[in-house]
């Protein structure tokens, strides 16, 4: 009975190495939801809900994004309380000048992180999985903006996802309206508590991001009644 129970951990042990073979401990939905009675501030909000006139175009739960593949099963866009309330306020700021926000990606579950890195290696534009993303901790957002009356994105120096220097926020960017419209968005961005990625000009870091876990919850775990 002893040897039995030993071998029955050791293959538990090995099943959790191979679901995540970089070592990093990660939340479950259990961990999650103990973690958010302990601190309110900690839950994960559906974008959407809690901001009904952003618009999303969630690249990963298609096939229009770098890896060709269908990441995710639902189209959604989560982000902790405070991320949530932040991008709210920018929403608030952009609307009278007549531009919102279009969500690419905000939550991200870190089996997602893990695909990403073994699709691409250079981790200059996707995160390394013995860290996690910033994604994973729900402290993250991919976005642009858009012109209320006519739904269409605002000139960017790149596509989403562009695996080149162009992208980078620091380029210099010769074309005034795209100059103008990069410096908008990540002006505004960055009055509001966020910080652009180095190199991604739609990526935006919470700044609190270091106080919040990395999380392999899946979208329907997070929509159980």
């Amino acid at each position: 009975m002893k040897y039995g129970f030993i071998i029955l951990l050791c293959s538990l042990c090995f099943l959790v190495q191979a679901q995540n073979p970089y070592g990093l401990k990660t939340t479950d939905y259990k961990a999650y939801q103990e973690s958010v009675r302990e601190n309110p501030a900690k839950q994960l909000l559906d974008l959407k809900k809690f901001i009904p006139d952003l618009v999303l175009d969630i690249r990963y739960a298609t096939t229009n994004n770098f890896t060709g593949e269908k990441i995710y099963n639902l189209p959604r866009a989560y982000a902790r309380k405070p991320v949530a309330e932040a991008l709210k306020k920018v929403q608030t700021e952009l609307a009278p000048m007549g531009f919102g926000i279009k969500i690419f990606d905000a939550y991200r579950p870190y089996k997602a992180t893990m695909k990403f890195y073994e699709v691409y290696r250079d981790t200059t534009y996707v995160a390394s999985p013995y860290r996690g993303s910033r994604h994973n901790r729900g402290c993250a957002l991919d976005l642009t903006l858009i012109n209320l009356k006519t739904g269409e994105e605002l000139k960017m120096p790149t596509g989403y996802d562009s695996f080149k220097k162009e992208a980078w926020p620091s380029t210099p960017v010769q074309n005034p309206e795209i100059r103008k419209n990069r410096t908008l968005l990540i002006t505004t961005m960055e009055k509001h508590g966020f910080k652009v990625n180095s190199s991604e000009w739609w990526h935006f870091d919470f700044v609190g991001w270091k106080n919040y876990e990395v999380m392999d919850i899946d979208f329907e775990e997070l929509e159980k009644p």
